[in-house]
C-alpha cells in the first residue's frame, strides 16, 4: 500500500492566509495540516508517499525532505496545470507502479485510526477501492454516495442540486430510515482508476472530476466498498474552520 496527497491548490477561500504558503501548510496547533496528514498514513504502516503539488510547491517539498524525519519515503511531483480533481493523481502514476493507494486532499483532517481501518476494509474481499462517507454534511457542496446491502457503491452524484435531490427522492434513491451519506474525501484505488480518469472529459464546470471516474468504475463492474469515517473528519475549507480548529483540545 502507498499514499497520495493531493496538495496543488491555492485554497482561495483562506483569503489571505495562502498568498505566501499553500493551504495544506497552514498549520493546526503547530503543525500543517498536511503533516498531521503523513503522520496518519504513516502510523497505519504506509512508508511510501507521493504529495502532488501545485501553488508554492517549493514551501512543501523544503518542509518535508526526502521524508526520513517521518520514518518514510516522500517524493514530490508538480501538477502543471490546476485542471481537476479527476487529473490531480496523475503525477504519481509512475511512482505507485502496480500498488493499491490510499488517495487523500491534503486539506482534510480525520483521526489517525481512519486510515488502518480504510486498510482493512480494503482487504476484506476483492475489491477495487474503498470509498469514505460522513453523515449529515451538506450534500450540495460535495458528493451524495448510496450504497448496497453490502455497502458498496452503487451510484454517487457530485453537488446535487436541489432539483436533483428531489429526483432522486422521488426514485426511491433517499429512504427515510437510512443515512445520506457525504463524499468524505478520502480513498484507496487499485491503478486501474487511470485507465478511466485517462477517458475524462471535462465537467459542466470545465474540470476534469474524480467522481466522474468513480461512476464510470461502477459502470464497470467494480467494487468499490464504503466505510463511514468514525471521530473526527474535518474539511478544512475557510477561516473559521481554521480557527475553530485552534481551539479544540
Amino acid at each position: 500500500m502507498k499514499a497520495v496527497i493531493l496538495a496543488a491548490g491555492k485554497g482561495t477561500r483562506m483569503r489571505e492566509l495562502t498568498h505566501a504558503l499553500p493551504k495544506p501548510m497552514l498549520k493546526v496547533q503547530g503543525k500543517p495540516i498536511l503533516e498531521h496528514i503523513l503522520e496518519g498514513i504513516v502510523r497505519a504502516g504506509v512508508r511510501e508517499v507521493f504529495i502532488v503539488t501545485g501553488w508554492r510547491a517549493e514551501t512543501i517539498e523544503t518542509h518535508f525532505g526526502d521524508g526520513a524525519k517521518w520514518g518514510a519515503r516522500v517524493v514530490f511531483g508538480r501538477q502543471a496545470e490546476q485542471n481537476g480533481t479527476g487529473k490531480a493523481a496523475d503525477p504519481a502514476r509512475e511512482f505507485l507502479g502496480a500498488s493499491p493507494f490510499i488517495l487523500t486532499y491534503g486539506d482534510i483532517l480525520v483521526s489517525p485510526d481512519t486510515y488502518p481501518r480504510m486498510i482493512q476494509r480494503f482487504h476484506e474481499d476483492s475489491f477495487s477501492g474503498v470509498i469514505t462517507v460522513t453523515k449529515g454534511e451538506d450534500v450540495t457542496q460535495g458528493g451524495v454516495n448510496f450504497f448496497d446491502d453490502q455497502f458498496c457503491l452503487k451510484r454517487l452524484v457530485e453537488k446535487p442540486t436541489q432539483e436533483q435531490i428531489e429526483q432522486l427522492r422521488r426514485e426511491g434513491w433517499f429512504r427515510p430510515e437510512e443515512p445520506v451519506w457525504y463524499n468524505a474525501g478520502i480513498y484507496i484505488f487499485k491503478p486501474s482508476l487511470f485507465e478511466f480518469t485517462a477517458r475524462l472529459e471535462k465537467s459542466p464546470r470545465g474540470e476534469y472530476e474524480l467522481t466522474d471516474a468513480i461512476s464510470a468504475l461502477v459502470a464497470a463492474q467494480h467494487r468499490l466498498a464504503g466505510l463511514e469515517i468514525q471521530g473526527r473528519w474535518v474539511d478544512v475549507r475557510d477561516p473559521e474552520v481554521l480557527a475553530r480548529l485552534e481551539t479544540e483540545s
